[in-house]
């Protein structure tokens, strides 16, 4: 047992600096390719109140993922005050968002921080397979009405055996619909070894809202940002803003870069001019996943310095 201690508390910390490591490689290896003219020249090019708009929406959708955790938590039939759920729900965004593999990232992050608050291993992994799996629901519900609303046409680099997205609207939903019969409706369903477990309606409720607003605020933020310039409605953006989110999580490059701005390019074009959007891509992700990111990493680092003083302070007592 004592072995086993010592492992953990050397294994933990170890991932925690990974994370941290990788995370500011990220920022690094996202923001060298620009020069500082081009940052500037696309910062000075959108209007000051939309940016303080997309950061006011960046911020209420980063404390609307938080809810991840908190129905994590309460799935596995846990409590946690809300602080120590949220701090590891933004953590878990900010770095997850940029680094790519979510499931892996969010997953070491959420085991450094709630194995030390006495959640056992398997609750842990339920946790974060559960928050992960919460937000593809967000992605069926949203994409399934905005596909069916706006057909859009699906670009040739994106290798579906359709040209339209009305299909995947259908699908997406008869996904929703599905999930909720057999987790909610009917008996408990066994795929090989794996159970889906029964859901209470409240829990599988805030399921759908929590992701279908982290989506929508998503968008919202990048929509702001081209308020001046797009003559589309938000609906309209949304489509093809969650069309190049899927082609970006379909890359699993992290944060869909290259892919994500790809697709909107192709699809935005005709109503927006190239220019335009690389200033806006520039303020997007630096809103959207840079400042996260940065906060994440200052938060992750303050927990890993105040336990180091902790431990030190206790072994010289």
């Amino acid at each position: 047992m004592l072995k086993k201690t010592t492992l953990t508390r050397v294994i933990t910390p170890l991932c925690s600096l990974g994370i941290f490591a990788l995370s500011i490689w990220t920022i690094w290896q996202s923001f060298h390719q620009y020069q500082a003219q081009d940052l500037w020249s696309s910062i000075l090019s959108i209007s000051p109140i939309n940016i303080i708009a997309a950061i006011a929406l960046m911020s209420i959708n980063y404390l609307i993922m938080t809810g991840y955790d908190i129905l994590g938590v309460a799935y596995v039939g846990h409590w946690l005050p809300y602080p120590k759920m949220a701090l590891v729900g933004i953590i878990c965004s900010g770095i997850s968002n940029n680094v790519g593999l979510a499931l892996l990232s969010s997953s070491m992050i959420r085991y450094r921080f709630y194995s030390a608050w006495g959640l056992p291993i398997y609750s842990i992994a339920k946790v974060a397979a559960f928050c992960n799996f919460t937000f593809c629901l967000g992605m069926f519900v949203v994409g399934g009405i905005l596909f069916l609303k706006e057909p859009l046409a699906i670009p040739g680099l994106i290798d579906l055996p359709f040209t339209s997205v009305r299909p995947v609207g259908g699908l997406f939903l008869l996904i929703i619909f599905g999930y909720l019969l057999v987790t909610v409706v009917g008996p408990p369903l066994k795929l090989g070894k794996f159970v889906l477990p029964k859901l209470s309606p409240k829990l599988a409720m805030g399921q759908l809202l929590v992701s279908s607003l982290d989506w929508s605020l998503a968008a919202a933020v990048f929509y702001v940002l081209l308020h001046n310039s797009i003559t589309l409605s938000y609906s309209a953006f949304f489509g093809i803003y969650l069309l190049a989110q899927v082609a970006g999580l379909i890359s699993n490059v992290p944060g869909g870069l290259g892919v994500f701005e790809t697709v909107m390019l192709l699809l935005l074009s005709p109503s927006i001019s190239s220019d335009q959007l690389l200033g806006t891509f520039l303020i997007y992700r630096g809103i959207y996943y840079f400042i996260p990111l940065m906060v994440a990493v200052l938060l992750l680092g303050k927990y890993e310095l105040a336990c180091f003083m902790d431990n030190r302070n206790r072994s010289f007592t």
